[in-house]
């Protein structure tokens, strides 16, 4: 199926290098002790000193708000209506916009628990998605 492709920034490029081997990683200041995502310039992250470690998450989290697309919000997704999009909170703390696949639509409900899952990119790429835990 075919999903629409994100640009990326030299910020983001260790998160998508990452999805190569299906590994979801987030931006972590030693600095706040906080996890960050979506990708940021260090000095967001870290304002003292800029630092910012690269930690892989567990891929464990529940959806926090969702939303069934009847349209596409994108001609490329077309294909794929309906589907659900969502705001998961993942344990590290920080919220990701993504999809829940695997899941008949009546079924998803804000507090479920969900794990990851990954759709192939193209270029070697993964998208992380989230299914029921």
């Amino acid at each position: 199926m075919s999903r629409m492709m994100m640009g990326t920034s030299p910020h983001a490029e260790p998160f998508w290098k990452a999805t190569e081997d299906k590994k979801l990683v987030l931006q972590y200041s030693p600095e706040t002790a906080r996890y960050y995502h979506y990708p940021r310039e260090p000095i967001v992250v870290s304002p003292k000193t800029g630092a910012v470690e690269w930690r892989e998450a567990k891929g464990l989290g529940e959806i926090y708000a969702f939303s069934v697309m009847r349209k596409p919000g994108n001609p490329s997704m077309g294909a794929r209506v309906p589907y659900v999009v969502a705001i998961v909170q993942l344990e590290e703390g920080v919220r990701m916009m993504t999809n829940v696949v695997n899941c008949p639509l009546e079924n998803v409900k804000v507090g479920m628990k969900v794990k990851l899952a990954w759709e192939e990119l193209p270029k070697g790429r993964h998208f992380p998605v989230f299914e029921p835990a």
